[in-house]
Formats: C-alpha cells, structure tokens, sequence
C-alpha cells in the first residue's frame, strides 16, 4: 500500500490548511432542499462522474483507507480518502495524494445545508505542484484547480435539480 504524499492529514476537515501550500477555498450553491441527492452524489462518485471525470475506487463509497484515481483527460491523479463525514446538514470526504499524482496536499468535497433548506457544494485544498508538468504550470495549474471545483460544482447542481 502507497503512503500519503504529505504530512498534514485530514487539514482539509479542520479548515485550518497549513502553511507552504497553495490554498483553495470555492463555494456554490446547490440548491433548495436538494441536500440528500447532493450528499448521495458526492458520497458515491457520482458527481465526480456526471463531471466526465473517469473514477476507479476500492470501494462504492467514499470511507477512510478508500483508494481512488481520478482520471481527467490524460491525467491520472490517485488519491486516498483520509476522512468522511455523513451527518444530517453535512456530507464529504477529503482525499489525499498518494505517489504519481500531479500535486502533493489534499482536497475534500463537501455539501452542506442550512436551515432554511439551501444546500452548498465546496471544495477546500492545499497543495504544492509534485511533477515537473505541474511545476512548469504554474499559475495555470493553480487555474484549473479552481476550474475543476466550479466544474464539480455544475455537474452536482444539474444532478441534483434534474
């Protein structure tokens, strides 16, 4: 089994994201009373997959110790789930980098809902660039990253409001 790539495990939980990392922080809306089908969603991949991102796991839903590799495009990024959470008004997980992903840090994909019933999709990272192409990216990689959590966050809202 593959160690973590980082140190700071299960930062992305907290939301105290450490130092020496880039950061991001994104926030959408969701919906109205949509937070069972959102949570559903980002529990078992099915967001990530309504996204056109190409998902192999260990296991049908996100847990701890579950093994996950997203692949976008020719990109392979192969992560472990560090921390989920299922709770009424809360639902996500966050995954960490595992050797031969792009980056090295963490990032979690949560929904939430307030008390008047609307539902939020964010996405909370740090990383640092840990291949040469990312490296070489520079901004731009700090862009997509950005890119790929508003894209999460459209897919998730056209599930859920379907």
């Amino acid at each position: 089994m593959s160690s973590l790539t980082y140190a700071e495990v299960g930062a992305t939980e907290t939301g105290v994201l450490p130092a020496g990392y880039g950061h991001l922080r994104y926030r959408t809306r969701v919906g109205h009373d949509v937070f069972a089908a959102a949570a559903e969603a980002v529990l078992t991949w099915r967001m990530h997959r309504a996204a056109g991102i190409r998902v192999e796991t260990s296991a049908d839903r996100a847990a701890p110790g579950v093994d996950v590799t997203m692949h976008i495009g020719p990109m392979r990024a192969p992560c472990r789930v560090v921390w989920a959470v299922d709770e009424p008004g809360r639902a996500g997980w966050g995954y960490g980098t595992l050797p031969g992903h792009p980056a090295r840090g963490e990032e979690a994909f949560v929904v939430t809902q307030e008390a008047d019933g609307t539902t939020w999709f964010e996405v909370i990272a740090f990383s640092v660039p840990a291949s040469f192409l990312m490296r070489a990216g520079g901004p731009v990689a700090r862009l997509f990253q950005r890119a790929y959590a508003a894209w999460n966050g459209r897919a998730l809202r056209k599930l859920v409001n379907s």
